[in-house]
């Protein structure tokens, strides 16, 4: 990696400085030093995205599909021969493990990929019978806000689908983690996007929001964030109708049930929750232990969490990096303090390591309180909670007694106690006997305050595109 590095701005085809020259400073995870810096958007900047966006709409959207999509697989090819050097700089951003960065952008490749190889199919007319067509069109310019978390996948999860329906993208990617954008927009430069195609922008999220949204050239809002930001974004978008498509917070439940492997039960979870230093809405946060397998199964999850190797990203012994903000460390500092002040024992971890850097013990807490914060607000980090059941109803009203509903998973052999789950979770997404995040192919929404809207497959693309029903007196071909 360079010394320092300064990331600009993507508009109309061009890499430029903001008009204002503002900057942001770049703080790397593992040390708490500033590395480097990003370009901050300014009114004007933002005014020309929206432009050059509207007027490439047309071309875009006429682009026949198959070209579409090819562009997205050559930009698939091209990024996927980048992906040591922007996993380097991802992890530098973020602080997440080497391999855990290579395997994120090797996910972002495959969103291309799958998006670029199904672009056609996903652009054609449906007949219903001879009289009666469905035609999908672009929707239209698509203002896109992605997280820190997970950059690479959450960006090309927006980019990749929109591009692949003919739709112009404002990204408004990370200002901690941009690198992740500016190599897919390299990708998309070289893979032959037109110019106003795909904008890149970074700068105050608020201010960004606030105008890119004002414009009616935006017709489909598309974010992934906490939820109160999500329900501020909506409200916004209301005053021009736009689509949203929200991917909110979660609090994910995993259920062990007494036939469970639970050596292999708690491997799972330790693996999955850690990954990302336990920064994922995805990421499991309150375990549920049928009661006469629950002192077996802590006594697993602490001699997994106590394996992990905390430490430099760039290590390659190391399993888990730091977190990636100071702002998590001292939302961690929160949340462990309240549970144990209401009666928590920590199991393992609970401490800030000693260390320059944001890096903090894999923690597992038990006997917490109904009460605790952690219980309640989206946890964002290496704590687990673990608590055992007596019932299987008992366990469903507990995994539900969240406002969250992104994902959940449960382990258990039984055929009846699989099925009972399967309709009792109230999640978009659940998982049996399997911790993994969702592939390209497949859609991922959340229910209850988890957001609305689909992200990945066919769903996705859908997200991006106007129905038409024609209605004809006797038969017409449009094609």
């Amino acid at each position: 990696m360079p010394d320092s590095v300064n990331y600009k701005l993507f508009i109309n085809g061009t890499w430029r400085s903001g008009a204002d020259g503002a900057y942001i400073s770049l703080i790397n995870p593992a040390d708490a030093k500033e590395f480097g810096r990003v370009a901050v958007a300014s009114a004007s900047d933002l005014d020309d995205a929206l432009t050059s966006a509207q007027v490439s709409l047309s071309t875009w959207a006429n682009t026949p599909s198959h070209q579409r999509g090819a562009v997205l697989v050559r930009a698939a090819r091209i990024l996927a021969g980048k992906i040591e050097a922007a996993a380097a700089a991802l992890s530098q951003e973020q602080g997440k493990t080497l391999a855990e960065a290579k395997g994120e952008f090797a996910r972002a490749v495959e969103t291309f990929e799958w998006n670029g190889q199904h672009a056609q199919e996903l652009s054609a007319s449906v007949p219903i019978d001879d009289k009666r067509t469905l035609i999908y069109e672009p929707a239209g310019v698509v203002a896109a806000f992605t997280p820190w978390n997970y950059p690479a996948v959450l960006n090309a999860r927006k980019l990749a689908p929109a591009l692949a329906a003919g739709c112009p993208v404002i990204l408004k990617a990370a200002e901690e983690t941009p690198s992740a954008g500016v190599y897919m927009v390299e990708a998309l430069q070289e893979a032959g996007v037109p110019a106003g195609v795909v904008n890149l922008v970074f700068g105050n999220p608020p201010m960004i929001s606030e105008h890119l949204l004002a414009s009616p050239s935006v017709r489909v809002l598309s974010f992934t964030g906490s939820t109160p930001v999500g329900k501020q974004l909506a409200k916004t978008a209301a005053a021009n109708l736009q689509r949203c498509v929200l991917e909110l917070g979660g609090h994910s439940p995993v259920i062990v049930f007494a036939d469970a492997d639970i050596s292999k039960a708690a491997s799972a979870i330790s693996d999955y929750k850690f990954e990302c230093a336990g920064q994922s809405c995805n990421a499991p946060s309150r375990i549920l232990v049928a009661r006469p397998v629950y002192e077996t199964f802590v006594e697993k999850l602490v001699e997994t969490a106590q394996q992990i190797k905390v430490g430099k990203p760039n290590d390659p012994a190391t399993t888990m990096g730091p977190m990636a903000n100071a702002r998590r460390i001292e939302a961690m500092e929160r949340l462990i303090k309240d549970a144990v002040a209401r009666g928590a024992k920590v199991e393992t971890g609970g401490t800030r390591l000693e260390q320059p850097g944001f890096y903090w013990a894999p923690t597992i807490l038990s006997n917490v309180h109904p009460e605790s914060t952690v219980l309640r607000e989206e946890p964002f980090g290496p704590v687990l909670t673990v608590a055992p059941f007596d019932t299987i109803e008992e366990a469903i009203e507990e995994a539900n007694a969240t406002e969250y509903g992104l994902a959940s998973y449960f382990f258990t052999e039984s055929p009846d106690v699989q099925r009972r789950m399967i309709s009792s979770l109230s999640t978009g997404v659940i998982s049996v006997n399997y911790l993994k995040g969702v592939s390209a192919d497949a859609p991922l929404g959340g229910l209850k305050q988890s957001g609305y809207g689909y992200e990945g497959g066919v769903e996705g693309v859908r997200s991006f595109q106007n129905l038409k029903l024609v209605n004809a007196a006797s038969p017409i071909d449009i094609t």
